[in-house]
């Protein structure tokens, strides 16, 4: 068995002992969706994640810090579904078409490999790295936004990190989705109505302390904060 099908194992079996224990998944998250991070670990596609009811954060809150390993900040757009989407063959429109409203998010990626020197299946074990997930007020028609033009620019403790846009994420978010509904189809996995999927990063994550307040401002689509304490 190679690596990375061992690492996807992994990876599902802790997500079943959590939904056993009471968990709900809500829904999914799209890691390595730039080209930056598919060269740096040596892959050629984006992983997956599962998001659990237990990991959303509301907008504005605090997180305790001794909950966290190693977090860093990433800012996103979220896809909430309104129509099963079912692969193969799902396009960009298809995902437009089946998404109820788009929201701007913040993802809180962790990880428990020391100073982040992972491999790709270390990730893939790792539930994606995904930690926690933070959605905006504001819910808005994917039909009545360009997507691709969509700037999201993060701030820490009120000074500018980075930005990035929607062409970051494979040319466009809505592909991030399409990409990820035709492989859950490889397993016969469907995303399903109501589910909330993170299209990806749209620029460098950044690490946060204790203290540090986060701000991703969208342009057109508000902003999205958290805190950690």
């Amino acid at each position: 068995m190679s690596p990375l099908i061992s690492a996807f194992k992994a990876a599902s079996i802790n997500i079943s002992r959590k939904v056993m224990d009471g968990q709900i998944v809500v829904g999914k998250k799209i890691g390595l969706t730039s080209f930056a991070m598919q060269k740096l670990l040596g892959v050629d596609q984006p992983d997956y994640g599962h998001l659990l009811d237990s990991m959303e954060v509301p907008n504005g809150g605090t997180i305790p810090m001794e909950t966290l390993f190693s977090p860093k900040v990433e800012g996103e757009l979220a896809f909430v579904l309104k129509k099963d989407l079912i692969g193969p063959g799902v396009t960009a429109e298809d995902v437009l078409d089946a998404t109820d409203y788009i929201v701007p998010s913040i993802e809180i990626v962790d990880s428990r490999i020391t100073d982040w020197k992972i491999k790709l299946e270390d990730t893939v074990a790792d539930n994606a790295s995904c930690g926690l997930f933070i959605l905006g007020s504001q819910r808005f028609d994917p039909n009545g936004v360009d997507l691709t033009k969509i700037e999201m620019s993060l701030y820490k403790n009120g000074e500018f990190m980075n930005k990035g846009t929607g062409t970051d994420v494979l040319g466009h978010p809505a592909t991030c989705v399409a990409w990820l509904a035709n492989k859950l189809a490889e397993y016969d996995v469907t995303l399903k109505t109501g589910e909330i999927i993170l299209s990806g990063a749209l620029s460098a994550a950044v690490a946060a302390e204790k203290g540090d307040v986060f701000t991703a401002e969208f342009h057109q689509l508000g902003k999205v904060e958290v805190s950690f304490g």
